[in-house]
């Protein structure tokens, strides 16, 4: 009846990444830090369990001299976030009355 829930997205944190990389695609790391209203550690943390999960792909390239870390999100997050939504549906079907 009730579908698994994936435990890497059912974190408010990773779950709140994922959200926004599924609508823009990539995202900056201090956008994604200053719309999660994450500290950059944790943020860093979580990060890379998404990106060793495969869920998103980590780039570190420079903008002029500063560092810049780009986070996008991959067809296998994309599907683990789709699954995860559907997973959510199932649980959520029970409420109608």
């Amino acid at each position: 009846m009730f579908q698994p829930l994936d435990p890497l997205l059912h974190s408010e944190l990773r779950l709140a990444v994922m959200s926004l990389l599924i609508s823009s695609g990539s995202a900056e790391f201090p956008y994604i830090k200053e719309q999660t209203g994450a500290t950059a550690g944790n943020l860093s943390v979580q990060v890379e369990k998404l990106s060793t999960a495969g869920y998103i792909e980590i780039e570190k390239t420079f903008k002029g001299k500063r560092p810049c870390t780009i986070c996008r999100i991959t067809p296998k997050g994309i599907k683990a976030f789709e699954n995860y939504v559907e997973s959510l549906k199932s649980y959520l079907g029970g409420l109608g009355g």
